[in-house]
């Protein structure tokens, strides 16, 4: 479709913004020996990160696998979605969480694993519940891990080289202004303040662009936007009356989950991960043609 086709060509531009964001960056540092650096040790932090983000999430959330004696419902509905797109059957997880919610992990369509709380089992119908599904399996099949991570990874370069300049101008490392290696005093203090301001506004973009996406694939993939539309109303109010504590395994995890299991206002909203669940909702809404009531 039009709209995902334009997701993907977005996504890729603000991987390329990122990525001119961190030329800047090491010009104004003066060196690639200090750029180099940066980038291997992102690398990295983010490799781990993308091999065992399966482990690491499902951990966060006390998930524990199910089999399909255990949940047969679940089980079925992944089974047939997994086959009408002929990709394997990913592993599948409950987390004791009441908290409605759930996420999608795993670097390929072949190390998945979808994750579902107790919460969500618990509040949606099952036309609802194969909604979501459908929305978890878009993010494996359209590759959302690896974008993530390769998003991931160069704004962690961006965030390490602001520190250096920062421990650079801290320690009288700094260069002057007619230095041809460097970009001066004002291009360090620029790095400083809004490298990592525009990296992780650059990430959260990103981040909401793969959402919009993964709701117009799932939807397509179950063929019933307005299960996935009454789905979100639902998830929305409750991780609002239930929001989980920020901790840090939580936050690492929550770009994960479909829908923002903080409660967000003020700031918080608008530096979420997600984008406005009235968005994505009027968004399914124009997918079937219809609105559903409030």
């Amino acid at each position: 479709m039009h709209n995902r086709h334009n997701n993907g060509l977005k996504t890729a531009a603000l991987l390329g913004l990122l990525s001119a964001l961190i030329l800047v960056a090491g010009q104004l540092l003066g060196g690639s020996g200090g750029l180099t650096i940066a980038f291997v040790l992102a690398l990295g932090i983010n490799g781990v990160s993308y091999f065992f983000s399966d482990k690491i999430a499902l951990r966060s959330m006390r998930a524990q696998p199910v089999s399909e004696a255990e949940a047969p419902d679940l089980y079925a509905i992944v089974a047939e979605l997994a086959q009408s797109q002929r990709m394997p059957m990913p592993r599948l997880y409950v987390s004791p969480t009441m908290q409605p919610n759930a996420f999608a992990t795993g670097r390929n369509p072949r190390n998945a694993a979808v994750c579902c709380t107790q919460g969500i089992l618990s509040i949606l119908d099952r036309k609802e519940l194969r909604g979501v599904l459908g929305h978890e399996l878009a993010h494996v099949y359209n590759r959302d891990i690896l974008i993530s991570s390769v998003a991931g990874t160069l704004a962690t370069v961006i965030m390490l080289l602001s520190r250096m300049a920062f421990f650079g101008a801290l320690f009288g490392g700094g260069r002057s202004s007619d230095d041809d290696n460097g970009g001066g005093a004002l291009g360090g203090l620029l790095l400083i303040v809004l490298g990592p301001l525009a990296a992780s506004m650059i990430q959260m973009a990103i981040s909401r662009k793969r959402e919009f996406a993964a709701d117009e694939s799932g939807a397509l993939v179950t063929g019933d936007p307005l299960a996935l539309a009454s789905a979100l109303r639902k998830l929305h109010a409750g991780t609002q009356a239930m929001p989980l504590p920020q901790s840090n395994d939580l936050v690492a995890t929550s770009h994960l989950m479909i829908a923002n299991p903080f409660r967000g206002g003020g700031l918080a909203k608008m530096f979420s991960t997600h984008p406005p669940m009235e968005e994505r909702i009027a968004l399914l809404e124009k997918m079937a043609g219809t609105r559903l009531p409030q």
